[in-house]
């Protein structure tokens, strides 16, 4: 196995290289540069200058130390930034979860801010992105990996590296802040990449295999809005990991997959040697992959660098309810809560409350004495949890993310419960009119976590809430660095100097 694992890396070496791995300990400059990843330029807004931004990798029981410094001058896009750490328990350093305006001031440009906290207990496929209006639709996003040395799934694949992340996007002609309230993308990417219909037939992303070997793609939607229907022309995938979660393993040839998920898959190179189409096939209307459109290549080494020939003929879907983890999940819930989501005069509005973000973060709001979780702002966007309880919430339609790892105990479009082995994830879709969304967690780490719509466009128009776990305790468990402190004082006097 150590001698075939080498090969793979130096196999790998001959690849498109479009990641290069940074971290556990890294600085992360946030920049502007103008760009084309389909063809078409314009501005945009960076970590490390590349779109997607440099992969974050690391192991797990890492010390992670990633300082981002703010450079942004483009007044067109916003300046300030703060980054989430999307899947991360971050039990006890809240403040470094990044939700600007839920655990911290935003960054300003000129300063940087050390994001400190450790992964004890947590491996697989993360990413990262700008949690400050809607600015990683600008470009601020990327992947990160956190690799089990005692992976339990280590013996069904051979390759497993930077080059076998793939990162799914939608793109934009325009800046976040010039969209239209129902924004649409121009083409879709595949780790930044891509064709766009009446644009030019620019190269794309390419897979590069060696027959015979399983390769683990780490699969990651970084979309700000649409869902994508992923596949491989020719080749089954075998699911081995859920949005950081082990599961049993699952065969599957398509696998739709919503903003902010993520997927570990394996894929055996056993085919004919060539080109094959990696097609990603959005959730608009009219989506195709003609001509090389929402796609990328599978290339088998010894094929001709061409477009592929390849065509699609799919019958094993991914069904959510049929992934299942190693051991079974909580019983009895302890508190049950309902969110009813709506949309009323361009805004949304969660349990009739349209979320503003506070002026003063609110883990600011607890440190500085704040006790009761109702007399948190925003108020009517503030739920207090007690803690150490099994929490069973309801969600009847939209989308959410939030700061555990959550038991799907009734997926979309199912109308049965499990609660038994049901998939644990940290993003689930919330399906149709009809479909109740029903997850639980246990509240075992203290803070204000965001629990939010993934399609960032929605975000912004107010479908969001914040659950307070263990109010009380947070002040002895989410200690803050002095640096943490600074970041209000300096955000406030920059709106006040822009502002004049």
């Amino acid at each position: 196995m150590l001698q075939i694992r080498s090969l793979v890396f130096f196999l790998a070496s001959l690849s498109s290289g479009v990641f290069a791995a940074i971290g556990p300990i890294a600085n992360l400059p946030i920049v502007n540069a103008v760009i084309a990843p389909d063809g078409f330029s314009r501005n945009s807004v960076l970590a490390a200058g590349t779109f997607p931004g440099p992969l974050i990798s690391g192991i797990k029981g890492d010390n992670f130390q990633i300082n981002v410094q703010d450079e942004l001058t483009d007044t067109t896009m916003d300046t300030a930034t703060s980054i989430h750490w999307h899947g991360l328990f971050q039990h006890s350093t809240n403040y470094a979860d990044g939700p600007s305006f839920v655990t911290q001031c935003p960054i300003i440009p000129g300063n940087s801010f050390l994001y400190n906290f450790q992964v004890p207990d947590q491996a697989g496929t993360f990413w990262y992105h700008s949690h400050f209006r809607d600015q990683y639709c600008d470009g601020l996003r990327g992947a990160m990996v956190i690799y089990d040395p005692l992976d339990p799934h280590l013996l069904l694949y051979d390759v497993d590296n930077d080059d076998t992340v793939i990162t799914l996007a939608d793109w934009y002609h325009y800046v976040s802040t010039d969209a239209p309230l129902v924004p649409d993308p121009a083409s879709g990417l595949i780790n930044g990449k891509g064709r766009y219909s009446g644009g030019t037939a620019v190269d794309l992303a390419v897979v590069n295999v060696v027959f015979g070997l399983r390769y683990r793609l780490r699969i990651v939607s970084i979309s700000c809005d649409p869902s994508y229907t992923f596949s491989v022309d020719g080749h089954q995938l075998t699911i081995i990991e859920v949005d950081g979660q082990n599961v049993q393993p699952l065969v599957v040839d398509n696998i739709q997959i919503f903003a902010a998920q993520r997927y570990s898959a394996v894929l055996h190179a056993n085919q004919p040697i060539g080109n094959y189409w990696i097609r990603s096939l959005p959730s608009e209307d009219g989506a195709t992959t003609n001509g090389g459109i929402n796609s990328a290549i599978l290339r088998y080494l010894g094929a001709l660098s061409v477009d592929p020939k390849s065509t699609s003929s799919l019958s094993l879907p991914l069904v959510e309810t049929n992934l299942h983890p190693g051991t079974p999940a909580p019983g009895e819930a302890d508190i049950n809560i309902t969110l009813d989501v709506e949309f009323v005069v361009s805004q949304f509005q969660v349990n009739g409350v349209s979320f503003e973000p506070p002026s003063m973060p609110v883990l600011l709001q607890i440190l500085s004495g704040t006790s009761s979780a109702a007399s948190l702002l925003p108020a009517g966007s503030v739920y207090g949890l007690e803690p150490n309880k099994v929490v069973e919430l309801v969600i009847p339609g939209g989308a959410a993310g939030g700061p555990h790892a959550f038991s799907v105990v009734r997926s979309a479009g199912n109308a049965s419960y499990n609660f038994v082995n049901p998939v644990r994830r940290d993003v689930v879709s919330i399906g149709d009119t009809g479909d109740e969304v029903t997850i639980r967690w246990t509240t075992d780490n203290p803070g204000p976590w965001f629990l939010h719509c993934h399609i960032d466009w929605h975000l912004n128009l107010g479908l969001a809430a914040v659950f307070a776990e263990d109010v009380p305790d947070v002040p002895s468990v989410d200690s803050v660095p002095s640096a943490w402190n600074e970041l209000c004082p300096q955000y406030n006097a920059f709106l006040n100097q822009t502002a004049s």
